[in-house]
C-alpha cells in the first residue's frame, strides 16, 4: 500500500522487487558498488540501502560525513554479531567515512557487578573483534555531540541512537534519520544514505506547535517534559514547535529532554522558538501557520513523573541512559561526599569522560560512598532483565525519564525523580 510522507510529496514504495532492478537514481560511483566493482561489503550494503530508499520513496542518495551504529550483542543476538563476522570475514570492505559505536552490552571491568555471564562478554567480544575489522571506531557512546565530535548545522549524517539524532538534529541542526544498525553501518561502508524523511527541508518544518507555561530546572523535569510533548506527538513524522521557555536550557538539559522525548514519542527533531538553530523564528519552521495544539505547564509534567512513583522502597539506583557528561558526574559527586550508600549506585558515562571523571576525584568520591562508575555501556542494553533475575534489582530509582520508560519492559518497578532524591535513596534505601 502506498502512502504519503507528511509534507514531501514523495510516495512511501514497496520494497526492492525481487528482480533486484532499483527505481533510485544512481551515480556511477554507486553503480559500480551495486555491481561489485567495489568488493563484496560495499555490494551488500548499497543492496541494503537501495531498498530501504525504494521503500521510503527516495531518488537518489545523499553523501553523509559520519555514522553511528547501535550494535550491542543483547539487540544483535548470536545471529547479529555471526552476521557482522561474516563481513568482516569478506576482507574487501571498511568504512569509508567516521563511523563510531554507541555503548556497549556491558563495561568489562565491572561486569561482576552488573552479573554478567561469561557468555555475554564472549558475545561482546567477537562483535568488537568484527566491528574493529571493518574499521569501526569503537568509541561506545550515546553522547557523542558531548564528546567526540557534535555534527553542524546542515550537515547530513547516518545516526542510529535515538537520543543522538534528535539531540544532532534539534540542537545541532545536522541531518539525520533514525538508522537501525545495518543501515548505519552500511552507510559507513558506502559514505551515502538513501534521501528521504528528515534529509529533505520539507519534512523539517513544525507540524504541531505547542505552548509551556513552565520550564523545568532539575534534569529529571526536563525529560519528564520530554516524555510529555512526545507522548503528544507520538509520531515520527510529527515535528513540534516549542515556545515559552522563560530562559536557554544548557546542553544536558537538552540531552534529557530531547532523549525522552525520542523515547515517549519516537521523535527525531524538535524546534525551539528562538534557541535551536532552524528556529529562529516561530515563521522560520512554518510554526505561525500552525494554532496553537496544546498548553503545558507544571502540572502535565509533575504527572508524568507521579505516574513512576510506585512506592518508597529502592533496591538500586540508575544515572544512564544518556550516558552522564563530565559536569553531571561533578554534581554527582558534591551529592555523594561523605555518604554511605545502602543500595547499589551505579553512573554510567562514555569512555572519553571517564578519565576526566578519574582525574578529578569525582570516581573516587563516588565510590567511597559506595557507588560505581561505568564507562562505556548502558543499563537498559546491558542485559538488564538478566541483571535483575541475578542480583535481585526490581524497584529502581533514576533521574533519567527514558530509563523509567524502558526498564518496565525489563521487570522493573522504575521511579522517576531529581538527582539528589535519588542519592538520598541509595544512603537510606528509600526513595520519599
Amino acid at each position: 500500500m502506498d502512502v504519503l510522507a507528511r509534507g514531501s510529496g514523495l510516495q512511501l514504495k514497496r520494497p526492492l522487487p525481487s528482480s533486484g532492478v532499483a527505481s533510485m537514481n544512481l551515480s556511477s560511483e554507486e553503480e559500480a558498488m551495486l555491481e561489485g566493482e567495489a568488493g563484496t561489503v560495499a555490494k551488500i550494503a548499497i543492496e541494503h540501502q537501495i531498498k530501504v530508499g525504494d521503500f521510503f520513496g527516495a531518488h537518489d542518495f545523499v553523501s553523509v560525513t559520519q555514522a553511528h551504529i547501535m550494535a550491542d550483542t543483547e539487540s544483535l543476538g548470536q545471529a547479529g554479531v555471526m552476521w557482522l563476522e561474516k563481513l568482516a570475514d569478506a576482507g574487501d570492505g571498511r568504512v569509508r567515512i567516521p563511523t563510531i559505536t554507541d555503548p556497549r552490552g556491558t563495561d568489562f571491568e565491572n561486569a561482576d557487578i552488573l552479573g554478567h555471564a561469561d557468555w555475554m562478554l564472549e558475545l561482546e567480544r567477537r562483535a568488537i573483534t568484527a566491528l574493529q575489522r571493518l574499521g569501526v571506531t569503537m568509541t561506545d557512546t550515546c553522547i557523542n555531540y558531548q564528546t567526540v565530535q557534535a555534527a553542524t548545522r546542515g550537515e547530513h549524517v547516518a545516526f542510529g541512537d535515538t537520543g543522538v539524532v534528535i539531540y544532532s538534529n534539534s540542537v545541532c541542526g545536522a541531518r539525520s534519520n533514525f538508522e537501525g544498525g545495518p543501515s548505519a553501518l552500511a552507510a559507513g561502508l558506502t559514505g551515502r544514505v538513501p534521501r528521504y524523511g528528515y534529509h529533505l527541508d520539507a519534512i523539517r518544518q513544525a507540524s504541531i506547535r505547542l505552548r509551556l507555561h513552565w520550564t523545568p530546572r532539575e534534569l529529571s523535569e526536563w525529560g519528564a517534559l520530554g516524555g510529555v510533548v512526545g507522548r503528544l506527538t507520538g509520531n515520527y513524522w510529527q515535528v513540534p514547535v516549542i515556545e515559552g521557555l522563560d530562559r536557554f536550557p544548557g546542553s544536558d538539559e537538552l540531552k534529557h529532554f530531547g532523549a525522552a522525548m525520542a523515547s515517549f514519542g519516537s521523535t527525531p527533531l524538535f524546534h525551539l522558538v528562538g534557541i535551536t538553530p532552524e528556529a529562529y523564528s516561530l515563521a522560520a519552521v512554518g510554526g505561525d501557520k500552525l494554532s496553537i495544539a496544546h498548553h503545558i505547564g507544571e502540572a502535565e509534567v509533575r504527572a508524568l513523573s507521579e505516574s513512576y512513583g510506585v512506592g518508597t522502597a529502592v533496591d538500586v539506583v540508575v544515572f544512564s541512559a544518556p550516558q552522564l557528561s563530565l559536569f553531571e558526574l561533578r554534581d554527582l559527586a558534591a551529592l555523594s561526599l561523605g555518604r554511605h550508600f545502602k543500595r547499589p549506585l551505579l553512573a554510567v558515562t562514555s569512555p572519553q569522560v571517564k578519565p576526566d571523571c578519574d582525574r578529578l576525584g569525582y570516581t573516587a568520591t563516588i565510590e567511597a560512598a559506595g557507588g560505581n562508575v561505568l564507562s562505556g555501556n548502558c543499563f537498559y542494553q546491558s542485559y538488564a532483565r538478566e541483571m535483575s533475575e541475578t542480583k535481585g534489582w526490581k524497584r529502581l530509582a533514576t533521574n533519567s525519564a527514558k530509563v523509567v520508560n524502558i526498564v518496565g519492559g525489563y521487570g522493573y518497578l522504575p521511579m522517576l525523580a531529581s538527582m539528589r532524591a535519588c542519592v538520598d535513596a541509595a544512603e537510606s534505601g528509600e526513595l520519599k
